[in-house]
C-alpha cells in the first residue's frame, strides 16, 4: 500500500469517528467498546487544574439504580450546582467499555474538564457539556472529563447497574 494512500486513509479515520462517539450527537451507528475522546479543549489548555485537589461539599444527593440505593457526595463547583439544581431526575444510561454508563442530557451544563489519568469506581463525571458519565470500574484514561461527584461507597454498585442500559434516579437527599 502506498503511503500517500495510508495517510489518506488516516486522515479520514480521523475526521470521521468523533462523529460516531456515544456522547456526541450522531447520525451514524454507534460503536459498542469505543471510548470517546473528549473534543472540548481543557479549560485554560491546563491539564492539571484544581480539580485533582477540588473538594467536596457536605452536599449529598440520593442515586437509585434498582432496588440499590446509593449516596453521591457532589463536588463544590458550578456543575454539581447545575447538575443538583435539575433534581430530581430519572434517566436511561447506555453501557460503554464495560465500565461505564452515560446518558446525553437535554441541555448543557457548565464546563471545567480536565484529564484525570485514572478514573475510579464510583466517579459521577461529565464528558463534553452534556454528557452524564457514572464509572462503575476503575481503570486509566486519557480523556477530559469535569467532576460532579462520587459514590460514598461503590461497593455493589458494578452489580447494581448490571449489563446494559439501566434507568438511574437522582434526588435530592431527604
Amino acid at each position: 500500500m502506498s503511503r500517500k494512500f495510508t495517510m489518506a486513509i488516516a486522515a479520514i479515520l480521523l475526521a470521521v469517528l468523533p462523529s460516531l462517539a456515544s456522547c456526541e450527537p450522531t447520525d451514524g451507528p454507534e460503536l459498542p467498546g469505543m471510548e470517546t475522546p473528549a473534543t472540548e479543549p481543557d479549560s485554560g489548555g491546563n491539564e492539571n487544574n484544581d480539580n485533582d485537589t477540588e473538594m467536596e461539599t457536605d452536599k449529598e444527593i440520593t442515586m437509585r439504580v434498582g432496588g440499590a440505593e446509593f449516596t453521591v457526595v457532589l463536588h463544590d463547583n458550578a456543575t454539581a450546582r447545575a447538575f443538583a439544581a435539575m433534581l430530581s431526575l430519572t434517566i436511561d444510561m447506555h453501557e460503554l467499555n464495560g465500565n461505564e454508563k452515560y446518558h446525553n442530557l437535554s441541555r448543557s451544563l457548565p464546563t471545567d474538564s480536565y484529564r484525570p489519568g485514572r478514573v475510579e469506581a464510583g466517579d459521577l463525571m461529565l464528558f463534553g457539556s452534556d454528557c452524564v458519565v457514572l464509572f462503575y470500574e476503575t481503570f486509566t484514561t486519557g480523556y477530559s472529563y469535569t467532576r460532579i461527584g462520587r459514590v460514598s461507597d461503590p461497593s455493589g454498585l458494578s452489580k447494581a447497574v448490571g449489563r446494559g442500559s439501566v434507568t438511574v434516579t437522582f434526588e435530592p437527599r431527604s
